[in-house]
């Protein structure tokens, strides 16, 4: 077929679509991108016998949109998740609170879906999530930066930037907090400040949206209360995911709502149910094992972010900077302030080390420019090491760091 017979498409398509996406080209030889997890820690066995028994128990039930358990998701599901939620979150919810989606993804598609419309202003952490950042960019609303500390965000920014709202007579539409295990930066928000959120929350009549999916994975299995379980007056949308706890690619999450706005999350969520299989998989899994799999999972984590912290620490010296994250899968580090991360990503891709630029999971594109996020569940310990040499090469070469002499003084201080 000659190039002039091919059909045009581009004159149908509508303003406003994103770029066109990339062709898919494999990982990257060392990756510390992306959500993925260790796969040495996906419980494969247990997943397979869970698959066999509840496909020979409830098979059938496959033949029905919802396996006859509602839009909502697969009951048992749900009902696992009440009492996780109690027991590790002191979320008190029944299971008509609590909706199955397609990854926490979906869950902040919905809630976008349901609150937002073109010009709106949300409040979201200064570093946060890009998927989010990515997400509220194309809906054409606008993200305030509240800045934060080693404790997460900062109550009195927090509140100085709802006060100047109001005196201009702008309502924001929700605080978006990563509260526990923050991304990128691996911090956890103090009760207290969670209290001091719920007050202005209330005070000011701004919901909170609760981005808890990487809460199982804190290194010593306590974390403070949920924002939702704390608030008595409502007002908070708490979400989650088995991604991280389990497996990504099973694509599930889970919303936790109060039924006004559950009810018209439901409307929009038009898929005809989420993966089914799935859904039954998880619920047959984790109701006996979830409570033994995930300190498991966290022991392996700890390890390679150790790795990783040592790997950096011989490699750049002090020329890297980074806190001790208290959880998670990935690692917040600043770079000297003349290296672009931006311009560092394309070269290390080049050398075969993808990496996560600071400014993409910033609102303050100059303050991040000089960082990057590093995840440390996919690689071996091997790569982890071999990679951030790689990444070091990188950073001589293009940048001059990390400096001779800071390699002199951390080794002899060491």
């Amino acid at each position: 077929m000659s190039t002039a017979s091919i059909f045009d498409f581009a004159p149908l398509l509508p303003a406003g679509l994103p770029a066109p996406a990339a062709r898919w080209t494999g990982l990257a030889k060392y990756s510390f991108v992306g959500g993925n997890n260790d796969p040495d820690q996906v419980p494969v066995d247990g997943l397979i016998a869970a698959m066999t028994a509840v496909l020979q128990r409830e098979g059938k039930t496959l033949a029905t949109y919802g396996l006859a358990s509602g839009p909502q998701g697969y009951r048992p599901l749900r009902e696992f998740l009440t009492k996780k939620l109690k027991r590790d979150a002191g979320i008190g919810c029944t299971t008509d609170d609590v909706m199955i989606v397609s990854g926490s993804l979906q869950a902040l598609d919905l809630v976008n879906a349901t609150l937002l419309a073109r010009g709106d202003t949300v409040l979201i952490e200064q570093e946060t999530y890009q998927g989010s950042l990515s997400r509220l960019t194309r809906l054409g609303v606008k993200t305030v930066g509240i800045p934060l500390d080693d404790e997460g965000m900062r109550m009195d920014a927090l509140a100085a930037v709802l006060a100047d709202h109001k005196r201009r007579g702008i309502m924001p539409k929700y605080i978006y907090t990563i509260p526990t295990v923050q991304n990128p930066t691996g911090s956890i928000l103090p009760e207290a400040r969670r209290a001091e959120m719920i007050k202005l929350s209330q005070e000011y009549g701004v919901p909170i949206f609760e981005d808890d999916c990487y809460a199982d994975l804190i290194w010593n299995g306590q974390r403070p209360p949920a924002i939702y379980a704390m608030s008595k007056q409502g007002g908070v949308i708490h979400i989650g995911s088995f991604s991280k706890s389990i497996a990504p690619a099973l694509r599930v999450g889970f919303i936790v709502a109060p039924w006004e706005m559950m009810s018209r999350m439901l409307a929009l969520k038009t898929d005809a149910g989420s993966g089914a299989l799935e859904q039954m998989v998880l619920a047959e899994y984790c109701t006996p094992h979830f409570e033994t799999h995930v300190p498991k999972l966290t022991r392996g984590l700890r390890a390679k972010l150790d790795t990783l912290m040592e790997a950096l620490n011989e490699q750049f010296g002090t020329s890297a900077e980074f806190e001790d994250p208290k959880g998670g899968i990935f690692l917040w580090v600043k770079l000297p302030d003349n290296v672009d991360t931006l311009k560092l990503y394309q070269a290390a891709l080049a050398a075969g080390v993808a990496i996560n630029p600071g400014p993409e999971w910033s609102t303050d594109k100059s303050y991040a420019g000089s960082r990057l996020r590093l995840c440390f569940a996919s690689p071996s310990h091997e790569q982890i090491r071999e990679g951030v040499a790689v990444l070091a090469d990188v950073c001589r070469k293009e940048f001059g760091v990390p400096e001779r002499s800071a390699n002199v003084e951390k080794r002899a201080r060491s």
